[in-house]
């Protein structure tokens, strides 16, 4: 058998498990090529997916040099694969085999890769961490949520407020655009002294300032399960709102209670950290207290971030809604804000509230800046 049949029989007989192993051996010392051991591929595996078949991974005994952990097959599946494929074995193991310890074990919770599923997981079972280990949840919290901001903070910043950007040129060529310090360093080079004149060669504009008189913002975010992603996106954009100065921003979650989270905006691991997902929904009873904050109805958008399944009365909903409209602020209302802004939600309260007057879609923040930018226009 040579070298490439030997490869293929070994990546067989680790798709077959251990249970194959007394019809089919590994082959050539049991290698693949770069020297990988197919008995190492097989234990951090084998440790995971013999849960598929209801085995007590934790036993004792057999043929092992030692007995796996959770912390030590962390260890071993980083060592042995490529960073994408730890990151399915740590989602499967999260979320298919609901391997809790590894959230409630310090030392494993600091070997996982920190990334949007494992925020989302240690949002969902913060509840069972406890001192040291809730301590490095909260750094992995902080981590990632810093991660998905610098990449949400320059688009929704240009979007939503036509902020000068003097490293983009601007499409719209005007005087009022015109970038001179720019177009006089530029064209320094091609002074003419015998005529003491410049020759501009190029002529630089910038990107359009837009300035806007304050407008309060209210985001309303349903916080059960399903709404998650639209969730975390929803907090930390409330975060880079609160940063613009033109922005009075507010921030509520809500189930079948109402908890304003605007003092604690700009610590995104203390507003992440005090989401309570699942439980019921009141939607009205949401809406009812942003009433309360609203100030200037000319000036103030609601963002209502929902799935819209109302578990009081739709009715009651729509009659708050028709109110916040008819007072002269703007009700929008995401079934979805997350980076691919897949709705899912109850469509004929949507078609409903849009009846009113509320703008009712799926979107992604960009497209959430954009819509607000045009808005405030």
């Amino acid at each position: 058998m040579d070298v490439k049949d030997t490869e293929v029989l070994n990546r067989w007989r680790l798709i077959l498990g251990s249970h194959a192993k007394e019809q089919l051996s590994f082959g050539e010392g049991g290698f693949l090529e770069g020297g990988i051991s197919c008995m190492d591929l097989e234990e951090a595996l084998d440790f995971l997916y013999s849960r598929e078949y209801g085995e007590d991974v934790r036993r004792e005994g057999g043929t092992e040099k030692s007995r796996l952990t959770a912390a030590t097959w962390i260890t071993k599946i980083r060592r042995l694969f490529p960073k994408e494929t730890v990151e399915v074995l740590e989602r499967h193991a999260l979320e298919r085999y609901q391997m809790t310890e590894l959230l409630t074990d310090r030392e494993v919770l600091e070997k996982l890769e920190p990334n949007r599923e494992l925020l989302k997981t240690i949002l969902q079972l913060k509840h069972l961490m406890k001192g040291e280990v809730l301590d490095a949840a909260r750094k992995i919290v902080r981590k990632v949520a810093q991660e998905i901001a610098e990449k949400l903070n320059q688009e929704i910043r240009r979007s939503l407020l036509g902020n000068l950007d003097r490293n983009t040129p601007s499409s719209v060529k005007s005087m009022r655009n015109l970038d001179i310090r720019k177009t006089i360093r530029r064209n320094l080079q091609h002074y003419d002294r015998k005529e003491q004149r410049l020759i501009l060669e190029q002529v630089y504009f910038n990107s359009r300032t837009r300035k806007y008189n304050s407008w309060r913002v209210i985001i309303a975010v349903d916080e059960s399960g399903s709404m998650l992603d639209s969730v975390i996106h929803s907090a930390i954009m409330a975060g880079i709102f609160a940063r613009l100065p033109m922005l009075d921003t507010r921030l509520v979650i809500f189930d079948t209670q109402v908890v304003d989270l605007s003092g604690d905006l700009e610590d995104p691991v203390q507003t992440l950290m005090s989401i309570q997902l699942g439980g019921g929904t009141y939607i009205a009873g949401a809406l009812k207290y942003c009433e309360t904050l609203i100030e200037n109805p000319a000036r103030t958008m609601v963002v209502l971030v929902s799935d819209l399944c109302e578990g009081g009365s739709v009715q009651g909903l729509l009659g708050v809604s028709r109110g916040i409209i008819e007072s002269g602020a703007k009700l929008i209302c995401l079934t979805a804000l997350d980076m691919e802004a897949n709705p899912a939600y109850d469509r004929r309260t949507a078609q409903s509230m849009a009846d009113l007057g509320a703008h009712v879609g799926a979107m992604t923040p960009e497209a959430l800046g954009d819509f607000m930018g045009k808005v405030m226009g």
